[in-house]
């Protein structure tokens, strides 16, 4: 086989209107990137739309030299972030890279026969998730069946909602929403709300108040997250952690957010890959925080495995139903716990299923 990147995209509609305080979709896009040498192929993708594709193809691609040794990947990963320095690497570019960085780690794995959390060196075998879904388009039925499914179905025993509706201009109903899923998932369990940067700093925290008589241990993203200062006053005057993270392209993005959170999230399709998320936890920690890997659940997992001070992973909705749509090896959530390599499987285990993912192919 010829040593290289290939790269495609899809789109997939999504089940039922979604939105959360700041933001309404219909449809996920996600870049997947195969890495090819000799007999192995290395899968990454990231959540971003089509147009990283072309970034892959004009500016990443050209920086990788076809005899470089694929064990290699924090080489390689130094070689791709040098290639975007015109480019800007916030956003769009950010998650290109991330895509890459995923498929070379995985490569890597594979050829010498090992789970990723192997290669890496795990510190645990199963990984805790939660529920995370509740869109604020959800009605009452929808939002508790959802609630119910992760709870008394699956046995995840933390459960996260989107609040913020409208830009914060429905507080009250976002409030009742809350009250609405502590009753299906019952007294037990933790509850977490994330407004998505929809509150302003006050009302955060009247609402974080609110939320403290429902048991919500976990307040994501109050303010905006490139309100720090905002972030950590809320953080003062609320119970419940106060956490953000998921829109970091680069290391100093979250050493300048850790002052003011009490968990920092981390999204490796955004951050840099495999590559950097290692890193930002790593920083968690010595600002004595722990990390929470977002959305992305199964490029997660052996990563997840792999850092003392993690938390837990996401189990979004959308990309838990999009990886089990479109790969093969998906893993089992039950009890509210992953458990990554645990069938022997080299890299991360999943394989793309290239006739399912036919229909939605844009690129």
């Amino acid at each position: 086989m010829k040593p290289g990147l290939a790269v495609s995209a899809y789109t997939v509609p999504t089940d039922a209107p979604e939105a959360d305080g700041t933001f309404d979709w219909d449809s996920t896009t996600l870049v997947v990137v195969e890495a090819l040498h000799d007999e192995a192929t290395g899968i990454g993708w990231t959540y971003a739309p089509a147009a990283a594709a072309d970034v892959i193809d004009s500016l990443l691609r050209p920086a990788l030299p076809a005899d470089r040794d694929p064990l290699d990947v924090p080489r390689a990963y130094e070689l791709l972030s040098r290639a975007v320095r015109n480019a800007g690497r916030p956003g769009l570019i950010a998650c290109a890279i991330s895509a890459v960085d995923l498929a070379l780690w995985d490569l890597k794995a594979r050829l010498l026969g090992l789970p990723l959390c192997r290669l890496l060196g795990s510190v645990r075998d199963g990984v805790p998730v939660y529920g995370s879904g509740g869109f604020t388009t959800y009605h009452e039925t929808h939002l508790a069946q959802q609630v119910r499914g992760w709870v008394h179905g699956q046995g995840i025993p933390r459960v996260k909602i989107k609040a913020g509706e409208a830009w914060g201009r429905a507080a009250g109903r976002d409030v009742d929403r809350v009250r609405k899923a502590r009753a299906a998932m019952g007294p037990e369990g933790e509850l977490y709300v994330d407004a998505n940067g929809a509150y302003n700093r006050k009302q955060a925290v009247r609402v974080g108040r609110l939320l403290a008589a429902e048991g919500v241990s976990w307040f994501e993203e109050p303010v905006s997250s490139d309100d720090l200062e905002g972030l950590a006053r809320v953080r003062e005057q609320v119970t419940a952690d106060v956490t953000a993270g998921e829109y970091g392209y680069a290391l100093p993005y979250f050493a300048a957010m850790a002052p003011s959170v009490d968990c920092l999230q981390a999204d490796v399709t955004r951050c840099g890959g495999l590559s950097v998320w290692l890193r930002v936890a790593a920083l968690a920690e010595a600002h004595g925080l722990e990390v929470s890997a977002h959305g992305a659940p199964h490029l997660h997992a052996h990563a997840a495995a792999c850092v003392p001070n993690l938390r837990h992973v996401e189990w979004f909705h959308d990309h838990v139903r999009i990886e089990a749509m479109l790969f093969d090896g998906c893993l089992d959530p039950a009890g509210g716990v992953i458990h990554p390599g645990a069938n022997g499987a080299p890299g991360h285990g999943l394989s793309l299923r290239r006739e399912e993912a036919k229909p939605y192919r844009v690129r």
